[in-house]
């Protein structure tokens, strides 16, 4: 699915689909997405009866990282919603979220990247701040991911 190009593509145009089932009602863009990494392991082996003086490097389990969604606060409950279900043990409640890069026209996906079984381990509300505040209110979720593929 990915579209190659001479040139890079801007990192500002891109869609979160949380897989709900919902897919006619948007509630609201996401500001930020960060965290989307892949990061492999690797053990050192050496033989007893090995000639090199060293040992040698073997891949082990390969982990991702936790990705950070943020966005302003709109008055929707749903990341809030999706954290309940989760932390009172709906375990239904655990997603695949696909994340799309598009064009500068928003006409097709160039990239996309899957979050396999996600699940929600952080809700952060916004800062509040009544005497220098000017900043928009931004919510935050963090996704605990158990695979990501890039396509």
């Amino acid at each position: 699915m990915a579209k190659e190009r001479e040139n890079p593509y801007g990192n500002f145009n891109y869609l979160v689909d949380f897989r709900t089932g919902d897919a006619d009602t948007v509630r609201g863009g996401f500001a930020e997405v960060s965290g989307m990494n892949i990061e492999t392991t690797t053990m050192e082996y050496r033989a007893g009866n090995s000639k090199a003086n060293h040992p040698v490097k073997i891949n082990g389990l390969y982990k991702v990282g936790d990705v950070t969604l943020k966005r302003g606060v709109l008055g929707s409950l749903d990341l809030y919603e999706w954290v309940h279900q989760i932390r009172t043990g709906d375990h239904s409640q655990v997603r695949d979220v696909v994340i799309q890069l598009q064009d500068e026209a928003h006409t097709s996906t160039v990239m996309t990247w899957k979050l396999i079984s996600a699940r929600p381990i952080r809700y952060t509300a916004p800062s509040l701040n009544a005497k220098t505040g000017t900043d928009v209110a931004v919510e935050e979720l963090v996704l605990s991911i158990e695979d990501l593929v890039v396509e």
